[in-house]
């Protein structure tokens, strides 16, 4: 399997790849005008369960440092721009996700 994860920061949407064909997609939310999602690639380098405070049930953190995939204790936020710059997802999303991707996996992130 080649595993990789595209985050469409326009769509509000993440995409679980194996090579070209879609595993599978969420919803998300993404960063403030003035806290945006940083674009680029980027890794999975740590995975933490139940991580407190605002980052709900899964964090999986990126090779860019304070950014991350992350469960939410607010989940009206997923659809919109809310975060800090980190992708939010439902907690029952990302633990599913956290379950499918290993460290390393790559990430995507794009307009």
């Amino acid at each position: 399997m080649t595993l990789w994860i595209d985050v469409a920061v326009n769509k509000k949407q993440l995409t679980l790849y194996d090579a070209s064909v879609v595993i599978k997609r969420y919803p998300i939310a993404v960063g403030k005008d003035l806290t945006p999602t940083p674009t680029g690639n980027y890794m999975i380098v740590n995975k933490e369960e139940n991580p407190g405070g605002p980052y709900g049930d899964m964090w999986l953190g990126l090779s860019k440092p304070h950014y991350g995939i992350h469960g939410t204790s607010d989940p009206s936020s997923i659809g919109k721009e809310a975060s800090l710059g980190c992708i939010r997802m439902q907690n029952k999303d990302v633990v599913e996700l956290s379950s499918y991707v290993p460290l390393g996996t790559n990430v995507y992130i794009h307009k």
